[in-house]
């Protein structure tokens, strides 16, 4: 499978003409047109139960309604009906779907990406410090993490700072009741209902309840995975027995480079390089002719693929360090526009890409991350 036309095995259900699923949940569309993800501050809180209402009792019988389904697929009874009993209708879930930032567009160049601000606002100091001082403390873990799966410590770092500013706000929704509402509003039920199902087997693992909140779409924990996201490929790491994202950097840093390596993560590599253009670089004859499955538009900003020789020879100088080596391929960005730093990127961005689908937050993982260890 080409790795940079890889489509996410995390949410097959979601499709780029559908809204961002939201909150950078890995394998989400986040960014579909390329718009700057969502600031990394805490999320509004839930709310109590929204009061009784006439629909309450279709939403009752739409829940009860997969109680044979999610102990098929190996709930138990018990958990399923503790769960449930006395759920309520989230409206404010509704209201946040439904306001996601239009991914229909689909097709055509996109505007320019001007990421010097964004940029600014989330590689700032804080992001740097808090890195490097957890790359210190981490630093056993990190190393032992990079030779089972190739990843490298600090771009897990620096996914597990850009997410959650490296687990200080993680979501405050309760995520049976949200993916019980966004199941039961239909747009992308079998997503959702797929999800709370994955969020009672957690519960049948032995966490909590009050350990299962996210966002309001039910990206959780410190590295804001879905629930069936955590199934697949949470690992445990620091030898304790047990996966724990949602308090525990060792098993989040592990889980993360465990996310990046079944994206494709190309060990030794670099994710980019920066790069200085001639002047006279002729954009035009670069431009991709492929079109991604997965957000279009996003992907519309890279160019054709050349190794970083062929690259050489048009001129483009590597002005950063490490380089990849001259048979690599790369695509170039150029996040700021002609005259500014641009960026020769292998196909380990595009690993970074499926975590988060917008160029935004891929350059944003890159740098913070090569910050960490400057």
């Amino acid at each position: 499978m080409i790795p940079f036309l890889r489509r996410s095995a995390l949410t097959l259900a979601l499709v780029c003409a559908a809204p961002a699923i939201a909150q950078n949940a890995p394998g989400g569309e986040a960014g579909a047109q390329d718009a700057p993800p969502a600031a990394d501050q805490p999320a509004a809180p839930d709310v109590a139960p929204d009061a009784p209402s006439a629909a309450d009792a279709a939403f009752t019988a739409f829940v009860q309604g997969l109680r044979a389904r999610a102990i098929a697929e190996g709930v138990k009874p018990e958990t399923f009906d503790r769960e449930t009993a006395g759920l309520t209708f989230n409206s404010r879930v509704i209201h946040f779907d439904r306001s996601q930032p239009g991914g229909a567009v689909t097709s055509g160049q996109p505007g320019p990406m001007d990421f010097a601000p964004y940029r600014r606002s989330h590689v700032d100091q804080a992001h740097i410090e808090k890195g490097q001082t957890r790359y210190q403390m981490l630093s056993a873990q990190l190393a032992g993490n990079q030779a089972r799966m190739g990843v490298p410590g600090n771009v897990a770092l620096a996914i597990f700072g850009l997410e959650t500013g490296y687990g200080i706000y993680t979501g405050s929704f309760d995520l049976i009741r949200s993916f019980a509402s966004l199941a039961y509003d239909g747009r992308r039920r079998e997503l959702f209902t797929a999800e709370l199902i994955a969020t009672l087997k957690l519960i049948d693992q032995g966490f909590t309840r009050a350990e299962m909140k996210g966002s309001w779409a039910g990206a959780t924990g410190y590295p804001q995975f879905l629930p069936s996201t955590y199934l697949r490929i949470g690992t445990d790491g620091d030898g304790d027995g047990k996966a724990d994202i949602w308090t525990n950097d060792a098993d989040t840093l592990a889980s993360i480079a465990a996310y990046l390596r079944e994206a494709g993560w190309k060990p030794n590599t670099p994710w980019g390089v920066a790069a200085t253009l001639p002047s006279d670089f002729d954009r035009a004859a670069i431009r991709t002719t492929l079109v991604s499955p997965r957000c279009p538009r996003v992907h519309a900003r890279l160019s054709r693929w050349l190794t970083i020789g062929e690259w050489k020879a048009k001129g483009v100088i590597v002005a950063g360090y490490p380089a990849p080596a001259d048979t690599e391929l790369a695509t170039l960005l150029e996040p700021d526009g002609p005259g500014m730093t641009a960026y020769l990127l292998t196909t380990n961005y595009r690993a970074i890409l499926d975590y988060n689908c917008s160029n935004f937050y891929a350059m944003s993982v890159g740098v913070l991350a090569d910050a960490i260890v400057r």
